[in-house]
């Protein structure tokens, strides 16, 4: 739902998301802003950023064991995952597409 969007508009679009997870992205968002205005030093509302890249992966799977009747047990998988975030500028360069 973010990738492209400035980042004015992608925390807009996670605050008044309906989904649970979209709180958890928009403090990630705003780490991730963080991060930008302490490595270059200047300040995200100059610069015009925007979300470059977002994906999850899967991360490590906790693995449980829950009893079963007749001495069975049944195994749980406790899955977590990795969000990558990845800030960029914008940038106006047109490639050409002229075809003879």
């Amino acid at each position: 739902m973010i990738r492209g969007e400035g980042v004015e508009k992608a925390s807009g679009i996670l605050q008044f998301s309906k989904q649970d997870a979209a709180r958890r992205l928009e403090k990630l968002l705003w780490s991730a802003i963080a991060n930008y205005e302490e490595k270059s030093g200047e300040s995200w509302e100059g610069s015009e950023l925007v979300v470059k890249e977002i994906m999850v992966d899967s991360g490590r799977v906790l693995k449980r064991i829950q009893p079963a009747p007749q001495g069975r047990a049944h195994r749980i998988r406790k899955r977590s995952n990795h969000v990558t975030l990845i800030l960029g500028t914008k940038e106006n360069t047109v490639e050409d597409g002229a075809e003879n």
